[in-house]
């Protein structure tokens, strides 16, 4: 079977969807990823065939761009979806080509994030399966709301309405450039509504969100998609030395995040965590880690599941794969979020009790910070964490998308789609 995946968000986005690859080569499959180059890093570790997508995410991400205004900025869902849109319609064509160019041949698409629209036309125009991904549950269910609205602010009989609000929404942002796209590249006809019967596979641990019981089939929680690998890794000499001379220190990063206040942020930072030790990842922040204390180390890319076993707790900014690594790793969390889906999972670990509530960003404070590190540290919340860590080991979430994803080729290859000859 040979599979191409197409994604355009930040390293968030792209690393769990190379790690699906590389479970698609180790079990005897052809795999492709398609996203922004500077978030191809984990594919090439993961020997992971990756080609770039037009576009520059990172540069979206600095002070005065797009996605900037949203970290920095008033969050709001509208005012998400018209930066989310900003970037992919200046791209939607381009996008469009290279996909449908590295496509060919291929048995399915797996379509993610921006380039989402993009891939299910693609699909559309090779008469291929389109088998949706990600990390932010965004099918339609009673259980919860939208993750892009802010959590507890609906009742929840409107749970099931703010999906396809939102859903719809985003669509209206994107269509008009995705309809352009569609008909110059790949020939096909304007689409009025956005796409609801494709499958669509969550790389979540159903320990931080179950299977909701009214999910179509099609739907389904896998469990993390997290790369391989790590335990052969080995820590520069910095790093062992570090972790070797006392106890275990809090890390702190914010991954793809930029945008906010680095000054606040940093006073902030350096007066919760006083003179314990910590580790810290500048990310793309821009954050300068040689103004920091003596106490605080400062890391590079280091592999997740190496890592934060040997921490005390985690603060981050919520993204999808950093609250399910912290939670695997069977530690607590200290989460900040800034934008999106973010204040889902803020939420959701505050529901298990492995986390204290969300302390916003962009209203960080030494002594707020500071009081979610007193109920981190609670050994009923250490305890909590594990437990969580324990039950997510158990769990199988690459073999179980490659089995679904081979099970869905097998059925569009008897069904005998037709494309468009494009």
């Amino acid at each position: 079977m040979k599979v191409a995946v197409v994604t355009y968000g930040t390293e968030g986005d792209t690393r769990p969807l190379a790690a699906l690859c590389r479970a698609l080569i180790d079990a005897g499959h052809e795999a492709r990823i398609l996203a922004d180059a500077s978030t191809l890093t984990s594919a090439a570790a993961l020997g992971v065939p990756a080609s770039p997508l037009t576009g520059d995410i990172k540069r979206a991400l600095m002070p005065g761009e797009a996605l900037s205004n949203v970290v920095g900025g008033k969050t709001n869902f509208s005012n998400t979806a018209r930066a989310l849109a900003e970037i992919a319609n200046a791209n939607t064509m381009p996008w469009m080509r290279e996909t449908l160019d590295a496509a060919r041949g291929c048995d399915a698409l797996i379509v993610s994030a921006l380039a989402s629209f993009v891939g299910l036309s693609v699909a559309e125009c090779l008469g291929i399966p389109a088998i949706g991904a990600g990390m932010i549950p965004i099918t339609p269910t009673a259980d919860f709301a939208s993750p892009f609205l802010p959590p507890g602010k609906l009742p929840a009989w409107l749970n099931r309405s703010s999906h396809r609000f939102v859903n719809a929404m985003l669509w209206r942002a994107f269509r008009k450039a995705t309809n352009a796209a569609r008909a110059s590249v790949c020939g096909l006809p304007a689409r009025e509504r956005v796409w609801t019967e494709h499958p669509i596979l969550y790389g979540v641990s159903p320990s931080l969100l179950p299977q909701p019981r009214d999910w179509p089939p099609q739907a389904r929680i896998c469990g993390q998609w997290r790369p391989q690998g790590a335990r052969e890794w080995s820590a520069p000499k910095a790093l062992a030395d570090f972790l070797a001379a006392g106890e275990a220190p809090i890390y702190i990063g914010f991954g793809s995040m930029a945008g906010f206040d680095r000054r606040k942020l940093g006073e902030a930072l350096i007066g919760a965590i006083g003179g314990r030790r910590a580790l810290f990842y500048p990310g793309w922040s821009g954050m300068d880690g040689n103004a920091l204390p003596s106490n605080f180390h400062v890391v590079g890319d280091t592999p997740h599941e190496w890592l934060f076993p040997r921490t005390s707790m985690v603060i981050h900014h919520g993204g999808a794969g950093t609250s399910h690594s912290a939670a695997r790793a069977g530690v607590p969390s200290i989460v900040v979020p800034f934008a999106a889906d973010q204040f889902f999972w803020a939420d959701r670990l505050a529901k298990y009790g492995v986390a204290p509530a969300a302390v916003r960003g962009k209203r960080l404070s030494a002594l707020g910070l500071a009081r979610a590190i007193d109920f981190a540290s609670r050994a009923e919340v250490r305890t909590r964490a594990a437990a969580i860590g324990a039950a997510m080991a158990q769990e199988d979430g690459l073999g179980e998308a490659v089995r679904m994803i081979e099970s869905i080729a097998r059925a569009g290859s008897r069904a005998g789609l037709v494309g468009l000859s494009c």
